[in-house]
């Protein structure tokens, strides 16, 4: 806490630096395999100290993949193209499948944009901050847009990578999938920005950790690293974010583009599994699959620990409490221990699928309290339908029971 006491004292703009710096070295810290480490540090270092994403200009990331042509255009991935099929199948026009005509009210008690249990402010009056009745609504309000923002940052994230992808993965049954989710990626990116300025007339800027994370995959030259961060573990986290909202919203517009777009997320993981299950056990040295099975773990640590709010701290709690007050008050709130149950409870299973999770990497996930989730369902196994249908399964629970046992769970 001597720490935190003698950042305080810096003027402002000093004083952020000065934490970001600390984030940086957190992150240094809680890497433990130095290989895994070392190819975060470039990333690390333009994401957390230089910041691009919070400055209005475009950012450049520079990517070194090389583009995989195929003149045969043989059908090679019958599995890949029966997906291809179905995408094709689902495509929608967010202008003519939702009703933009809602009216949303983020502040109006009577159709909550997301429970006010999502948020504990218990935790907030233990720290001496008592917020009226007006104000968490106010907050509730803020949160609900920070995370619509990272939502579609993400989706943009995903953009760039699902059209480098298309470009380099092999098999042409994969290209032409490819080319479906590109336009998915493009498609949420647009529904997403728009309900933000339509509907909440608020947008923050990319989080720092997950401009980390983007940076790193978007400018690696490798296909199947690539298809493992955005597929799989990026996938994963919007899979389990998405998902948490859709339970927890009573919004209509906004239940309803999550509906859509879960269905196409579930597709894009799916994708992932398919493409990267044969590669990963047959084509990979044990160096190569060695240093993925590590790197999956560390960013799903990451994922788990880094989502920190930080842009709705500074704008509400900044000089009320300390950053580090905040993380472990975020950490511990009901909503985010739900949000990483469901994200787990995707991502792990998808893990073991595609040979990532091997007897030598059980006991880390262990000690991680993931190996819980082992046993799920994998992306193979439940489509976007199957899993909308599970979160609605719970619509006769409310949302606040929901996340008492979240919390107990």
């Amino acid at each position: 806490m001597n720490i935190d006491k003698w950042i305080d004292l810096l003027p402002h703009s000093m004083k952020l630096k000065a934490l970001n710096a600390l984030d940086a070295l957190g992150i240094v810290r809680s890497v433990r395999n130095p290989t895994v480490l070392l190819g975060m540090m470039p990333s690390m270092v333009r994401g957390m100290l230089f910041q691009p994403g919070r400055r209005e200009e475009p950012t450049k990331v520079v990517s070194g993949h090389a583009a995989y042509f195929d003149f045969s255009y043989r059908s090679d991935f019958p599995e890949m193209r029966e997906l291809y099929r179905r995408a094709k199948q689902q495509q929608w026009d967010a202008e003519e499948q939702l009703d933009w005509t809602t009216d949303v009210d983020p502040m109006n008690p009577e159709v909550p944009i997301i429970d006010p249990a999502f948020f504990d402010t218990d935790g907030l009056e233990e720290r001496g901050i008592k917020l009226s009745v007006k104000e968490r609504r106010a907050f509730t309000y803020s949160v609900v847009s920070w995370m619509l923002s990272q939502f579609l940052h993400g989706e943009q994230g995903a953009l760039y990578a699902a059209a480098q992808v298309t470009e380099s993965i092999q098999w042409i049954d994969g290209k032409l999938y490819g080319a479906t989710q590109v336009m998915d990626e493009g498609r949420h990116v647009e529904t997403f920005h728009r309900y933000l300025e339509s509907k909440l007339n608020k947008l923050y800027v990319i989080n720092d950790n997950l401009f980390v994370i983007i940076d790193g995959l978007i400018s690696d030259p490798r296909w199947d690293m690539k298809f493992l961060g955005m597929q799989i573990m990026v996938e994963g986290l919007a899979l389990g974010a998405f998902g948490t909202l859709y339970k927890l919203t009573s919004e209509p517009l906004l239940k309803d583009l999550l509906r859509l777009i879960i269905q196409d997320e579930a597709r894009h993981v799916h994708y992932g599994v398919l493409a990267l299950r044969d590669h990963i056990c047959e084509h990979l040295s044990d160096r190569e699959r060695r240093e993925r099975e590590d790197w999956a773990f560390e960013v799903a640590l990451l994922m788990r620990n880094r989502f920190l709010m930080h842009e709705v701290y500074e704008e509400w709690f900044e000089g009320l409490m300390t950053r580090r007050e905040w993380n472990e008050l975020v950490g511990d709130t009901p909503g985010m221990r739900e949000f990483r149950t469901v994200m787990f409870s995707r991502l792990v299973p998808n893990l073991r699928f595609i040979g990532l999770l091997p007897e030598r990497m059980i006991p880390h996930y262990e000690k991680a309290g993931l190996m819980r989730y082992f046993d799920g369902a994998d992306a193979s196994q439940l489509s976007g339908e199957q899993y909308v249908a599970s979160l609605d399964a719970t619509s006769g629970v409310s949302p606040i029971e929901q996340l008492r046992q979240a919390v107990v769970a």
